[in-house]
């Protein structure tokens, strides 16, 4: 069960990693808004994780205010992006 833990913390933190550094680097807003869901969605998993692991449900509340922040912040930066592409046609 421990090398298991250790595989799934490895697995999830390189992937955070790279998701923070598309953040941080990314050439455009929907690359960077892409990333940041892929970092909500990682966040989700260890908590999901955890909850399998200890047998419990009080993440729930939580996991579900991160999906909302993620689907209102996708449709956010959409809105956004297709403004940006109106004005400059």
């Amino acid at each position: 069960m421990n090398i298991l833990l250790m595989v799934i913390m490895i697995v999830f933190g390189v992937a955070a990693i790279l998701a923070v550094i598309r953040i941080v680097r990314g050439p455009s807003i929907l690359d960077r808004a892409v990333a940041s869901d892929v970092l909500l969605t990682e966040v989700m998993c260890v908590l999901g994780a955890e909850m399998a692991i200890n047998g419990h449900t009080r993440s729930i509340p939580v996991l579900l205010i991160i999906a909302a922040i993620g689907v209102f912040g996708s449709i956010a930066v959409a809105r956004f992006v297709a403004r940006r592409d109106n004005t400059t046609q």
